[in-house]
């Protein structure tokens, strides 16, 4: 499921990211990459607040529709 829709308060794992490789090598270095853990905060309009390692992010609507998580 995309990241946008997943419960918030859990930690899920990412299990694709689905853009091309510029972007997912940004956030590759940010710290989302297929496998890595991510906990979202919140979710409103689409727009996501997560935790990634000890930061947080807020991706748009358009990124976060592309990362699928479990």
């Amino acid at each position: 499921m995309p990241i946008y829709i997943a419960p918030a308060g859990r930690e899920l794992q990412v299990r694709k990211v689905g853009a091309d490789e510029k972007v997912r090598k940004h956030l590759q270095e940010l710290g989302i990459s297929e496998g890595s853990k991510i906990t979202l905060i919140s979710s409103t309009g689409g727009n996501v607040i997560v935790i990634v390692k000890e930061g947080r992010l807020c991706l748009d609507r358009t990124l976060a529709s592309k990362i699928m998580v479990a």
